[in-house]
């Protein structure tokens, strides 16, 4: 069992390994609440860089002083999304189990969750020295640490354990990343490449989601391919049916 963690694409997956294993696979976040924690502060870091009188080649380059009032309210609110985050993918995947007994009487849990966020900030060490982390499209990747990471709707997804590269701060892709944009995709593709891409998983197949199917997205086989050095495979799953949502 899976789950994992994003915000612009959410979705439920059933999947299986190479051992027809069947994997359930989330996909939610902090549902908005981290992207308006983010406005407030971005607003606010502006204002004080004008009451301080600091000229940036970009607005969007303001910042708190660590040590300040507003650094502080910062750290604290996004760590306070980031743990609502991880408590709703926890109620959502009990929802799910819920759901699926009934119709599947023989189903029963046989491990634990693989929990990972993912566009996120972390205290941590990394050479002698105590620093934030910022995490955009990445996971944490300690050694011996079980990671997710998720291919395109109708692509392959993978288990990995992390090797605890330095020179990556611990860190490992967490998804295949998009090859082009979402405005991009509905421009060249129609849902009838949607039904042709996803033949054989049960989703949908209307062109509210043709910005998903997979030619938008990168290779996720050439993506692992590039991070050997960052993880290893554990597991490999394929969707069977996934709700976007």
């Amino acid at each position: 069992m899976s789950i994992r963690e994003s915000q612009g694409n959410h979705f439920i997956e059933l999947c299986l390994d190479e051992t027809q294993q069947v994997w359930i696979m989330l996909h939610s976040g902090s549902r908005g609440i981290g992207n308006v924690i983010g406005r407030y502060f971005i607003a606010a870091a502006q204002k004080d860089m004008r009451r301080h009188q600091v000229r940036l080649p970009d607005a969007d380059l303001a910042y708190f002083s660590e040590g300040s009032a507003l650094f502080d309210d910062y750290v604290e609110a996004v760590e306070w999304a980031q743990d609502y985050a991880l408590l709703n993918r926890r109620r959502m995947l009990a929802a799910v189990v819920e759901a699926i007994k009934p119709l599947l009487p023989g189903f029963r849990l046989v491990d634990e969750a693989v929990d990972c966020h993912h566009n996120y900030v972390s205290r941590e060490s990394h050479f002698g020295e105590n620093l934030f982390i910022t995490r955009k499209g990445a996971i944490s990747a300690r050694e011996g640490e079980l990671g997710i990471v998720p291919g395109s709707m109708g692509a392959k997804s993978y288990i990995v354990r992390g090797l605890g590269n330095a020179q990556s701060y611990c860190s490992c892709s967490h998804g295949a990343g998009r090859r082009m944009s979402r405005s991009a995709a509905k421009r060249r593709y129609s849902r009838f490449d949607l039904e042709a891409q996803t033949a054989g998983i049960e989703c949908r197949k209307d062109g509210g989601v043709v910005d998903e199917l997979p030619a938008a997205y990168k290779d996720i086989d050439a993506v692992m391919d590039n991070q050997r050095d960052l993880v290893e495979v554990v597991h490999t799953l394929r969707q069977v049916l996934c709700v976007k949502g």
